[in-house]
């Protein structure tokens, strides 16, 4: 199987891990020779509630026996994604009243910007340095690592990009400017939380030059913070809210949120503002209907921040600089990206799966299924020391 996954099967780097999957359970992935990997990357922040959640799968099953795909997104009033943004918008703040469901999280980011410019009728997009916030053109545009994107070029115009955290640079956001897009909490760059009410005074900025804030909560959101959204835990609303990975517990979809009388713009002059054919897809709805019923009826958010602390008393390690991040989206930095490498390569080797960030070369990516247990982080914190253990004696 590995030998035509590399034959047919287009790559994203020269070099991939290839892991033979045979199937999944719970936070265990087992390959075909039947060892078992405690997960700790969670399909990147996407599986919520960890692998086969029954409750989620159950609800696939019982929709499937009804009905898949009728129609395009918008036309007809289909009951799972109708429950869903319905259930959604009670646990937002106002005026976060309507959602657009879409395919994958850099659709809904392509959404979220085409909104921004049709509100305020301006074209300046404003994004951060060492941000992502997916790959099509659009949100390549607004990627702020030019490494990743320049051969792509010609993308699309009038960009410009502020450092996170720096408030000096909120004065080149102006009556010029669309949309502010910002990762609540910057992802690739390194797990970097806001400082000093960052984001409440980017808002403030917005607001007086009459620009939307949009956030990006693709990897923060669906309770990995703590909370349902990052934002919620600084002081602030956006304007437009982005979401996908953990929304339907692995399965492939988007969404974008912001107040009705914004959202209603999409459908009119011109008419099909954004348009999806599989957007709101019954079987993925009823997934994400199925996440978001569990996170909002159990303690599994709460629990997030206590196993936070868990993780913290477990990482402590001569090789581990500082662990980043909140809740369930944490990052142990070490000293250098060979350190890095070697731990993530080795872990898996032993049996538990890590994974890199985007730009920070020295982060060691640790999203867990929000559902992983208080022994499974000790079971998988325990490798990790041992490699670094290892790693250590070897020098």
């Amino acid at each position: 199987m590995k030998t035509d996954f590399i034959k047919y099967q287009a790559q994203t780097s020269p070099y991939p891990l290839g892991m033979e999957v045979s199937h999944a359970v719970g936070s265990y992935i087992y390959d075909v020779n039947n060892k078992k990997y405690l997960d700790f990357v969670a399909g990147v922040s996407a599986c919520t509630l960890g692998h086969q959640p029954a409750r989620v799968n159950q609800a696939i099953k019982d929709q499937l026996d009804k009905y898949s795909h009728v129609m395009v997104y918008g036309e007809y009033s289909q009951s799972p994604a109708v429950e869903y943004c319905k259930l959604l918008a009670s646990h937002l703040p106002a005026p976060l009243d309507k959602t657009y469901m879409v395919n994958s999280g850099t659709e809904a980011i392509e959404g979220a910007l085409k909104l921004a410019r049709r509100v305020t009728g301006r074209s300046q997009l404003i994004s951060c340095h060492n941000a992502y916030h997916g790959n099509t053109m659009g949100s390549l545009s607004v990627m702020g690592f030019e490494e990743r994107k320049q051969v792509f070029r010609p993308l699309i115009p009038d960009v410009d990009f502020i450092t996170f955290n720096n408030e000096a640079d909120l004065e080149r956001i102006t009556t010029k400017t669309a949309g502010v897009l910002l990762e609540t909490i910057q992802g690739g760059a390194g797990f970097i939380q806001p400082e000093n009410d960052f984001l409440v005074k980017v808002k403030a900025r917005c607001t007086a030059v009459g620009a939307l804030l949009i956030l990006d909560e693709i990897q923060p959101g669906f309770g990995r913070t703590g909370k349902l959204f990052g934002f919620q835990n600084y002081n602030v609303v956006p304007d437009i809210l982005v979401m996908g990975k953990g929304m339907g517990s692995g399965m492939p979809v988007g969404a974008f949120t912001a107040s009705s009388e914004m959202m209603d713009l999409l459908s009119d002059n011109p008419k099909l503002g954004h348009i999806t054919t599989f957007g709101g897809h019954p079987v993925i709805a009823s997934a994400c209907l199925a996440t978001l019923q569990e996170l909002t009826e159990t303690e599994l958010m709460n629990q997030a921040l206590e196993k936070e602390k868990l993780f913290r008393s477990l990482l402590v390690h001569p090789l581990i600089k500082e662990v980043r991040g909140k809740g369930l989206m944490l990052a142990a930095m070490t000293e250098t990206a060979d350190i890095t490498n070697e731990v993530i390569l080795k872990c898996q080797d032993k049996g538990l799966i890590l994974f890199w960030l985007l730009f920070e070369s020295c982060a060691i990516r640790i999203t867990p299924p929000l559902t992983i247990s208080n022994q499974e982080i000790e079971e998988g914190c325990t490798i990790i020391k041992q490699v670094m253990d290892e790693i250590l004696a070897s020098r």
